[in-house]
C-alpha cells in the first residue's frame, strides 16, 4: 500500500507540473492579449484540476488506511505529516521525498498563478483607464442654464446679508 501512495503522490506531482506548464503558457497569452487561446487554456486547466481532485481523494483514503494500519488508531483528519511520524526507514524517506517534490510543484504553481493574477489585474486596470479616456466625463459644473434659471428663478446664494432692505 505504501508503494501505491508514493506512486499516487508522484502522479499528483506530475499533474501539478503539467498544470504549471499551462499556467506559464497562460502568462504569455495574457501578455499578448489572445483571448481565444486564453479560453482554451482555461478549459485545459479545468481538466487538470478535475484529475487532481480525483487523485487527491484517492491519496486521502490511502493515507487514512496506512495510518490506521501502522498506528492502530482511527483518526478523522490524517495528514501526510502524521503518517510520517509513524513510519520508519526507507518508507519514511520515500514518502518524505514524494511529499517534498509535491510541495515544490505546488509552490511553483502558486508563484505562477500569482503572477498571472497580477497581469490580469493590470490588464483590467488598463482597460478601465482606456474606457475612462473614451467615455465622456459626467458634467460637474454645467455651462448650460438649469431648468429653474430658464424660468427666471435664480438659485439662492445661501445666507442673506447683514442688512435686509425690505424691512
Amino acid at each position: 500500500m505504501m508503494n501505491q501512495l508514493v506512486a499516487l503522490m508522484g502522479n499528483l506531482e506530475r499533474l501539478h507540473r503539467s498544470l504549471l506548464k499551462v499556467a506559464q503558457e497562460k502568462t504569455s497569452v495574457i501578455k499578448s492579449n489572445e483571448v481565444l487561446e486564453l479560453d482554451a487554456l482555461l478549459k485545459e486547466e479545468q481538466s487538470h484540476l478535475a484529475a487532481i481532485v480525483q487523485l487527491d481523494g484517492a491519496r486521502e483514503q490511502l493515507v487514512h488506511q496506512l495510518y490506521a494500519e501502522r498506528s492502530g488508531k482511527r483518526v478523522d483528519n490524517v495528514t501526510i505529516s502524521m503518517l510520517l511520524d509513524v513510519l520508519e526507514g526507507a518508507e519514511r524517506e520515500q514518502l518524505e521525498n514524494s511529499r517534498d517534490a509535491l510541495i515544490g510543484a505546488v509552490q511553483d504553481l502558486k508563484y505562477q498563478n500569482d503572477l498571472n493574477q497580477q497581469l490580469t489585474f493590470q490588464s483590467l486596470q488598463f482597460i478601465n483607464l482606456s474606457l475612462d479616456m473614451v467615455r465622456p466625463a459626467p458634467p460637474s459644473n454645467s455651462m448650460n442654464y438649469s431648468k429653474n434659471e430658464v424660468h427666471g428663478i435664480r438659485p439662492s446664494t445661501g445666507a442673506k446679508g447683514a442688512f435686509d432692505t425690505q424691512a
